[in-house]
């Protein structure tokens, strides 16, 4: 696979030539724990990859920064582990989503899909756009493609899956900015699992990489008869994960 290529919003063409570009890819099969793929892909090694950002934690969101759970419900922070770039956490706000608006995923598609955002969107600012190309996190109303296990075998069906992707982002006079993108792909079932789903990949995309061990979570590892609402513990989680350190929204050297 070659290097990256992104178009950046000042018109300019950047590749992102780092060691190693990784691509995580979180899905969720019914009556299943989500499954997790990596991989990893060396840079072309005729190109000087950037030396990446050092980690720092960026300031809380205003909304994160006010939240305070007065019952103490804990949360599963242990559960998510960092990654070479530290934690998948945004730095500039609002996030922008797309959501699927082709021919077939209009209707109560897109209409669970968006009311998942706007749940989320209570404890991150998250502005729904019209255009993919602006977006930070894209959602699609497509199938995750059929992968196969580490023994050889094809995996199941799967409803839901989120991945992410790294690239710089330059303007004029500015230095390039370490960034990442989200999409996710829900198939097109019934408004209620299609709901569960959004909430819980959309969970991954804030930065949620790793599941809870309690049911009555979003981001609980399997699904379950009656999928939660976002739960305190979610959002106690969520907040530490912004309080750690992370290359992601740095500039690049």
């Amino acid at each position: 696979m070659s290097p990256k290529i992104v178009k950046q919003a000042s018109g300019l063409i950047v590749s992102l030539c780092v060691a190693l570009l990784l691509v995580l890819i979180q899905s969720t099969g019914p009556n299943s724990g989500d499954k997790v793929f990596l991989d990893a892909t060396p840079a072309l090694a005729s190109q000087q990859p950037p030396q990446l950002p050092t980690l720092k934690p960026h300031p809380l969101p205003d909304v994160l920064a006010l939240w305070e759970d007065a019952a103490n419900n804990g949360d599963y922070f242990e559960q998510v582990q960092p990654l070479e770039v530290g934690y998948l956490v945004w730095s500039k706000f609002p996030v922008k989503v797309f959501v699927d608006s082709s021919e077939g995923s209009q209707g109560r598609w897109a209409t669970a899909v968006r009311l998942a955002v706007q749940e989320w969107a209570e404890y991150l600012p998250l502005e729904i756009v019209g255009d993919a190309e602006q977006a930070d996190i894209t959602i699609l109303r497509r199938r995750p493609p059929l992968r196969m296990t580490a023994d050889g075998k094809l995996d199941r069906a799967r409803s839901a899956e989120t991945r992410y992707e790294y690239y710089t982002r330059a303007s004029v006079n500015s230095p390039a900015v370490f960034l990442h993108r989200q999409k996710i792909l829900i198939s097109p079932l019934a408004e209620v699992v299609v709901a569960a789903a959004a909430r819980h990949e959309l969970g991954h995309a804030l930065g949620i990489w790793g599941h809870s061990p309690t049911e009555t979570d979003v981001l609980y590892y399997s699904q379950v008869r009656n999928p939660p609402s976002i739960s305190a513990r979610d959002i106690n989680t969520l907040k530490r994960i912004y309080q750690q350190p992370t290359r992601l929204g740095w500039p690049v050297n």
